[in-house]
């Protein structure tokens, strides 16, 4: 039993079954299915986190219906051929100790014509909220159709070896749309009354029981939208509860965030508090008398987790992204050792940000995932044969490719020019509300301490002391600088910025170290879209400059709409006092401001300000990787050094070159 989360590792009754810990590694859509079917990559994914110690874990939703397909990589619909390929699925959850249910879900309104090639289905014909198509209104026959794919569904899903289903009626889907007035508007049995609205939901979960028997784990999943008030609030989603669970329906049910009217909550960046689930949960416990209450959104860490249920806010903890970041959360907490839990930075850029994009999803920080099936999951074989391995550059590709290579039982060096370990990654850090990323940082120096990885900061390393390193194998990670021209990818004929050389025109890296003071009236170029320049904005807002940036695209936060963070984060520059001029790019600098260019109109207007900071692309910092060229020793280049991107390609490259040595 662990002394640190005694609560977490106690078993819980779930119907018939009992679960060995409380974390549920919750549904989520991997995105992984091809022709419909779960794959090997399917398999070994969430084979991993039942091999890490997770007590249930929920599959990903199974669309029950044509009408409810969503993504590229969905399931197949009404067809039992799915049934051998979940059987794999099923049981290599088991054979490793976990639960396994499936989710079964139906967004209604929400569809995507693109992937499912039908009409979205809804009580009422409203709007989607997740394009711009209208929806159907259902027939009474439509709706008995949708009612028996669901049975169907878990049909199937008992017959591939599942432990139970999860029926979803979170997010503003299907069935939350019937139970709610503002999208159910019908006149029928199906509308109006509470017994009406419920309806739906109350034949499905009973008709399941029929069809799969009492042992069979039946669970419902809702969320919080407590900041519209077309939604159900807390407690009238407590009444709905705690009818389905007087009448025996459920056996469980999750509390989640968010919904289609606000999709950013769903999956809350760091941007938002953590625990975000706990709420709707604690009033939902209070509720219910026999079914268990499973806490979920932005409940990362075993700490948490421990936090949650020792204030009996839930009986379980769904811990989804942090179980991505580190499959083998469960069994480095059972065991004592949170310190060695790889944490979630709460970024979205791999899973979400891949998945919103119709891709499988993946991780920032642990490339693994998404990959178990050809790396052998996230743990290390040892090498054949040991060698001395010379790593230069302790960013994040210096860092996974150091750390791996040690794992597998090589001697590693890793030269650091700076006093500090994190490369540009540690200036994310040091943004507004990104502590996570320096947790990470620490995290690594503690794996390569553990490891025995001589460390040497300050050590900046040139193509004639190579050598008396005696290194086998030398990978240069020296990652990416700023070109301090002022090239804009808008403006492709001018290479270098008009008036730069009139000073006080600085790179976003020599903002963030602090190695500059910038002016009270800070103007930021932004042509990334991302962290890079938003990040610095908030940060120099917070430290009280005045901020306008100027970018290009039509949007501040271009290339964060992908992970759900854009609008939350021009919500907090605003409140901070940031303005901002899109579809503009800077044809000179005058000292004192700025001449700009409107892209729609090809007007030009004077923009004041004290300073201008750069947030332009990188150029690989691979001066030793020439100088080394000209040299018979072979070297390799990983990340940034090779070409300056986003930093999961980093720390996937890291991975995959200390897995070759």
């Amino acid at each position: 039993m662990s002394k640190l989360f005694p609560r977490l590792f106690s078993p819980a009754k779930l119907g018939s079954r009992t679960l060995r810990n409380r974390i549920v590694f919750g549904a989520h859509t991997a995105n992984m299915a091809e022709n419909g079917v779960p794959t090997e990559r399917h398999v070994a994914y969430y084979a991993e986190r039942a091999l890490g110690g997770a007590g249930m874990i929920v599959v990903e939703p199974m669309p029950v219906h044509r009408a409810a397909v969503l993504t590229r990589g969905n399931f197949r619909p009404d067809d039992d051929s799915v049934i051998p390929h979940f059987q794999q699925v099923t049981r290599a959850i088991k054979d490793h100790g976990a639960i396994a249910i499936q989710q079964l879900y139906h967004v209604g309104a929400h569809g995507d014509s693109d992937n499912s090639f039908h009409a979205h289905w809804s009580p009422s014909g409203l709007p989607s909220y997740h394009d711009s198509d209208g929806s159907h209104a259902m027939s009474e026959g439509e709706i008995w159709e949708t009612i028996d794919s669901f049975v169907q569904a878990a049909r199937r899903c008992q017959e591939a070896g599942f432990d139970g289903v999860e029926v979803w009626a979170a997010y503003l889907g299907l069935v939350d749309q019937f139970w709610t007035p503002w999208t159910n508007r019908r006149e029928d049995q199906w509308g109006g009354s509470l017994d009406n609205r419920t309806r739906i939901s109350r034949e499905i979960l009973t008709r399941i029981r029929e069809t799969c028997g009492l042992d069979f784990i039946i669970g419902l999943s809702v969320s919080d939208e407590p900041d519209y008030t077309v939604a159900l609030s807390r407690q009238e989603l407590a009444e709905i509860i705690r009818l389905h669970d007087e009448q025996g329906l459920i056996d469980y049910v999750t509390c989640g965030t968010g919904s289609y009217l606000d999709f950013y909550k769903i999956m809350p960046t760091f941007l938002y508090p953590e625990k975000l689930g706990t709420d709707l949960a604690t009033t939902l416990k209070a509720a219910v008398k026999t079914a268990l209450v499973v806490a979920e959104s932005h409940i990362r860490t075993p700490e948490n987790a421990e936090t949650v249920l020792g204030e009996k806010a839930a009986d379980l903890v769904s811990i989804v992204r942090g179980l991505i970041a580190d499959p083998h959360l469960a069994r480095k907490a059972a065991a004592d050792r949170p310190e060695d839990v790889r944490g979630c930075i709460s970024c979205n850029q791999m899973c979400w940000g891949r998945r919103s994009r119709d891709y499988w999803i993946s991780c920032l920080i642990n490339p693994s995932a998404g990959r178990e099936f050809e790396w052998g999951g996230d743990r290390f074989t040892s090498a054949a044969i040991k060698k001395r391995v010379l790593v230069v550059g302790g960013g994040p590709a210096g860092l996974e490719t150091a750390r791996v290579a040690a794992e597998r039982g090589h001697d590693v060096v890793l030269a650091e020019a700076s006093s500090r370990l994190g490369g540009n990654f540690l200036l994310a850090g040091l943004q507004p509300r990104r502590g996570q990323i320096l947790d990470l940082l620490g995290w690594y120096e503690r794996q390569l301490s553990k490891l025995n990885v001589d460390v040497r900061l300050n050590t900046y390393v040139e193509a004639s002391e190579i050598a008396s390193f005696q290194a086998d194998t030398v990978i240069l990670a020296t990652g990416s600088v700023s070109p301090e021209t002022g090239f804009q990818k808008a403006l492709p004929a001018v290479p270098s910025l008009p008036g730069i050389e009139r000073g006080n025109v600085f790179s976003i890296e020599s903002v963030m170290a602090r190695v500059v003071r910038p002016g009270k009236h800070v103007l930021l170029l932004d042509e990334g879209g991302g962290w890079r320049g938003c990040g610095t904005a908030w940060k120099l807002a917070e430290d009280g400059h005045q901020v306008t940036i100027l970018t290009p695209d039509p949007l501040v936060g271009k290339e964060l709409q992908r992970t759900a963070a854009d609008f939350p984060l021009r919500r907090t520059l605003r409140q901070l006092g940031v303005t901002w001029l899109l579809d503009v790019s800077v044809l000179e600098w005058h000292g004192d401001g700025v001449t700009i260019v409107d892209h729609n109109t090809r007007e030009q207007s004077f923009v004041p300000g004290d300073c201008l900071v750069l947030a332009t692309t990188n150029v690989a910092a691979n001066w030793l990787a020439k100088e080394l060229e000209k040299t018979p020793r072979p070297f390799i280049e990983v990340g940034d050094a090779v070409a300056p991107r986003q930093a999961p390609y980093a720390f996937h490259e890291g991975r995959k070159v200390a897995l070759r040595l």
